[in-house]
């Protein structure tokens, strides 16, 4: 991935987190100076390892929750890459007043940072959340329906607070909507595991993995490269009808759950051979979960050059490499 982005000071909220780390350690590596804005609620220490002590990179340990922090971490800053959020829809579930703090309450600071901070562009992760009950395939940006999950309340709120910060104060943003994002860093512990490092690690323990229902609910799985492609061109882009607008991140293509496991099986017993005989168990559908998610991504190509280079089959075979190298 060749984009030419070097010499610029470039905030990533939720920097320690797996996405955010991703963005930090690519951002250095192209010359940039890095500011990290985490509360370490779910990003890890562990994350940064690689380049903490980079003289190109800044951690402050802070809350988006804390407009005093948003605006000490903007100071200075060229770009904004806001990561930081609580994810899980089940979690939004158990707790949706935490959720909308820190989504909704904590997003808006970071807006109100950015202008009052003059910063030239805000780029934040949206979600494929947002088209709720929507049964249109594939999902196209301008078609949603309602949403299904506080989460997903939280995530098109911050695209309606972007909408509004650029035509009321000129910010420039970009929101970009991911598609069950996975690959290295992304966390396979807790009880908000995202499903691939939650499955990865159940079968690299000999356990077999529960999917929610029969199986064929489909997603349109998205390699972490993809995203940080889709990052680092939705900063340089200077087409006008490219700005203060949403996309699509993803590969464009679904694989059923059932797919994915067979997939992850298949790659993991090249390290483990017994790994080939476990089997997969069913349980209940999750309430608040989108049976089929599968995206447009024309728009994110024709205006941003965007051009993802990693299927689900070749992303798989990067993660797994790394989890197996690394759990």
């Amino acid at each position: 991935m060749e984009i030419n982005l070097e010499g610029k000071k470039i905030l990533v909220t939720g920097g320690a987190g797996f996405i955010g780390s991703n963005l930090c350690e690519f951002l250095l590596l192209k010359g940039n100076e890095v500011v990290c804005l985490d509360n370490f609620a779910t990003g890890k220490k562990e994350n940064l390892k690689a380049f903490k002590n980079n003289k190109k990179f800044t951690l402050i340990e802070g809350d988006i929750r804390h407009l005093e922090d948003c605006l000490k971490a903007t100071r200075g800053v060229d770009f904004v890459l806001h990561q930081a959020a609580l994810g899980s829809v089940p979690r939004s579930i158990k707790d949706p007043i935490t959720s909308n703090e820190v989504n909704v309450n904590g997003f808006l600071n970071m807006l109100v940072a950015s202008r009052d901070n003059n910063i030239k562009r805000f780029v934040y992760a949206a979600s494929s959340s947002t088209y709720g009950d929507s049964t249109s395939m594939p999902k196209v940006e301008d078609v949603i329906g309602k949403p299904l999950s506080p989460y997903a309340v939280t995530k098109y709120v911050n695209e309606l607070y972007a909408d509004v910060f650029s035509k009321t104060y000129g910010l420039e943003t970009i929101g970009l909507r991911y598609f069950n994002v996975f690959g290295r860093r992304q966390d396979p512990n807790g009880a908000y595991a995202a499903v691939i490092p939650k499955f990865v690690g159940q079968l690299m323990a000999g356990e077999s993995p529960v999917i929610n229902g029969d199986g064929m609910y489909s997603r349109d799985f998205t390699y972490i490269d993809n995203v940080i492609q889709a990052n680092l061109l939705s900063l340089i882009s200077q087409k006008s009808e490219a700005i203060n607008t949403i996309y699509n991140v993803a590969f464009g293509e679904r694989n059923t759950l059932n797919d994915l496991v067979g997939y992850l099986k298949e790659y993991l017993s090249e390290f483990d051979a017994s790994i080939s005989n476990i089997e997969v168990l069913h349980g209940s559908n999750r309430i608040g979960d989108i049976p089929h998610s599968h995206a447009s991504i024309e728009k994110a190509k024709n205006n941003l050059n965007y051009s993802p280079e990693y299927s689900l089959q070749k992303g798989l075979k990067e993660a797994v490499k790394w989890y197996w190298e690394n759990l």
